[in-house]
């Protein structure tokens, strides 16, 4: 039986877009055994991040929202941040959540950096360029978090699209879905690859 938890995080301008149904296609290649929660950030609002680690009171514990993100977070196996690309990176939402596990990090008591530890970390991003590589930031941004946190980076599964709906029109982005989480199903040793 799988102790596979994946948290999927959406952080979307637009409900139900392009890259939310290209992740939802690599999800359902997922084995029944894993557990997946899927949590909108637009449902979650954050209030912006403030860096609190040299403040006299400290950082304080998470609340609302935050504790409901961190919670998550923290109980899952993988993490799938799944973030249309917005100028050359995630959106805004994700850019808040991942904000604040710098937060996070400065609680020694919350565990989280050592929670983190051997997680996996992986990206789901639809772009309308045709150049992949105007994905590198994103791309970038996700695996140097992974490796900050001693995280496996699964890799960033690429789509193409615009319109709604655009993606599922893409064979390639389709065929990579039903590939993207081969490691996780067949419990292989994960590796950080682009794809």
């Amino acid at each position: 039986m799988s102790n596979q938890r994946f948290l999927f995080i959406t952080g979307s301008a637009r409900p139900d877009g392009n890259t939310d149904a290209l992740a939802r296609q690599a999800a359902s290649h997922l084995p029944d055994t894993a557990r997946q929660e899927w949590l909108n950030l637009d449902d979650l609002p954050l209030p912006p991040f403030r860096d609190m680690r040299h403040a006299a009171d400290g950082v304080p514990d998470p609340v609302g929202n935050e504790k409901i993100l961190f919670d998550a977070t923290l109980a899952a196996t993988d993490i799938v941040i799944a973030s249309p690309l917005y100028w050359y990176s995630v959106s805004a939402s994700v850019k808040l959540y991942v904000d604040y596990w710098a937060g996070w990090l400065y609680r020694k008591d919350l565990g989280f950096k050592s929670g983190m530890r051997g997680r996996t970390l992986w990206g789901v991003t639809v772009l309308a360029e045709r150049d992949e590589a105007q994905a590198d930031p994103l791309v970038g941004m996700l695996h140097k978090t992974a490796d900050y946190m001693h995280m496996d980076f699964g890799g960033v599964l690429l789509g193409n699209g615009s319109r709604p709906g655009d993606v599922l029109r893409d064979e390639r982005a389709l065929r990579r879905a039903e590939q993207f989480f081969a490691a996780a199903r067949h419990g292989l040793p994960r590796v950080s690859v682009q794809v």
